[in-house]
């Protein structure tokens, strides 16, 4: 019997992350939930990453109403989050019981499937994720953050496989947020991964440096039981490759894939209409369907390489582009080589670019760095340069052990501080993730539901 390849289809949150930077309002794309729907995916990735945040600062919805509006519309479909571990939604550490009533909450509303991950690959900061997920009986799927380096190795991310096994993953997923990852590393990966633990594989990339394509049918090859896609009119660039290519190539080549080809043709007929209109008010713009090689030579995802021409182009300063590039790679070294996904992607590349400017390594840090350099972002995959590491700290001390654990609770002070702000414990926690954000939100349906009050008292 031919081996069975499943999918899930991300262009309701990656896709439409990568390519649009999130904005993707709610009633663009309600009336396809149906065709989702019945579309054979393993999952539809709906939620998580900067849809929370995108939700409240651009496009005035609830988050949390946008996910039951989906999970009302899609009903016979997984629907998956992504979740930065310890970090939730945001950049910095949170208390374990934000942790915990966040998790839950997803669930209750909606989430069958969360990926976990960190961005340090620190298993610490995914525990308690990872057991409120298993609680609240969703699919907890463990993940790698993928990158290359004198200690990424095959031996090291197997056996962060076998920890996230015993916290209780049901799947495990390799998560190549830059495109880096080549069809041998691939093939290879997905094989020793294999090899060590007996649990369904998801392989997430993009297609920023060209290879998606390949990389894809060679993690098939090994063994890989489940891939990433986004519909063709929303893939490719930054995004993930296309999900009817996919399947037509597999299928030729022997392997079951499950999806209606019918609904992912009125899907993809629908999205080039909302990828147009995208293209139109030029929030899609041309360099993010590119392919980029310079992630190869320097491990920079795309993203972070506009981040850096942004910075210097601020900064009057874009004649210093290629000795950026070049200090980016040593910065991240003397870092203890973190994975590059948000939130260290920044911090590597805003320090280089001011080592860069100043003239001098070091001589100024972000806030940011020195927390890394404290200890507060978790264990680094390898040590930090001691002499950059005491440059930046000087006397001060590195936390020891968890810094959750230094955290004081946080969401009954909060619930008490909102008082009748907050209708329930969803608005607790988007005040919590982004407090500003959300109590304007907050505020302002709060003003909205007086004056309709009002309006209907003058009526009667």
């Amino acid at each position: 019997m031919a081996k069975k390849v499943q999918f899930v289809e991300t262009v309701l949150r990656d896709a439409n992350q990568s390519l649009i930077a999130t904005r993707l309002p709610f009633a663009k794309f309600e009336p396809m939930l149906s065709t989702i729907d019945k579309a054979g995916y393993y999952a539809a990735e709906v939620w998580g990453g900067a849809t929370f945040d995108v939700c409240l600062r651009y496009l005035n919805e609830d988050p949390w109403e946008r996910l039951r509006k989906i999970r009302a519309g899609m009903p016979n479909t997984k629907l998956q989050m992504l979740l930065r571990g310890q970090n939730v939604l945001g950049y910095s550490h949170y208390p374990d019981d934000f942790v915990k009533l966040f998790v839950k909450k997803s669930v209750e509303n909606g989430i069958d499937v969360i990926r976990i991950f960190d961005a340090l690959n620190d298993v610490n900061n995914l525990k308690v994720a990872m057991e409120a997920t298993v609680n609240a009986g969703a699919i907890a799927s463990g993940t790698i953050s993928y990158t290359t380096s004198p200690v990424h190795t095959h031996a090291n991310y197997v056996k962060m496989v076998k920890e996230l096994k015993e916290m209780g993953a049901s799947t495990i997923c390799i998560k190549d947020m830059a495109g880096i990852m080549g069809p041998q590393e691939a093939y290879d990966l997905v094989s020793a991964i294999k090899d060590a633990v007996d649990l369904p594989i998801d392989l997430h990339t993009h297609s920023t440096t060209g290879l998606a394509f390949m990389t894809y049918l060679k993690a098939v090859e090994a063994g890989v039981d489940i891939i990433d896609t986004a519909i063709s009119p929303m893939s490719g660039g930054t995004s993930q490759p296309a999900t009817e290519t996919l399947a037509y190539a597999l299928r030729q080549l022997g392997y079951q894939v499950d999806l209606d080809d019918t609904a992912t043709k009125a899907l993809a007929d629908y999205f080039k209409g909302v990828r147009d209109e995208f293209i139109k008010d030029g929030t899609l713009m041309p360099k993010s369907m590119a392919t980029d090689t310079q992630c190869l030579t320097y491990q920079i995802p795309g993203g972070m390489l506009s981040n850096l021409l942004s910075q210097l182009k601020q900064m009057n300063a874009l004649d210093k582009f290629d000795e950026a590039l070049l200090e980016t790679p040593k910065v991240r070294a003397d870092l203890g080589y973190p994975p590059l996904v948000t939130p260290t992607s920044q911090m590597v590349g805003v320090q280089a670019v001011t080592n860069v400017l100043t003239g001098e390594r070091y001589k100024k840090v972000s806030k940011e760095v020195k927390a890394y350099c404290r200890g507060e972002y978790g264990r680094t995959p390898a040590p930090i340069n001691e002499e950059v590491k005491a440059m930046i700290l000087g006397d001060e001390k590195p936390i020891e052990g968890r810094y959750a654990d230094t955290l004081k609770p946080i969401v009954e002070p909060t619930r008490q501080k909102l008082g009748d702000l907050a209708k329930c414990d969803e608005d607790v926690l988007s005040y919590i993730a982004f407090p500003n954000l959300a109590e304007k939100f907050l505020e302002e349906r709060k003003a909205k539901e007086e004056n309709v009050a009002t309006y209907s008292i003058v009526e009667c």
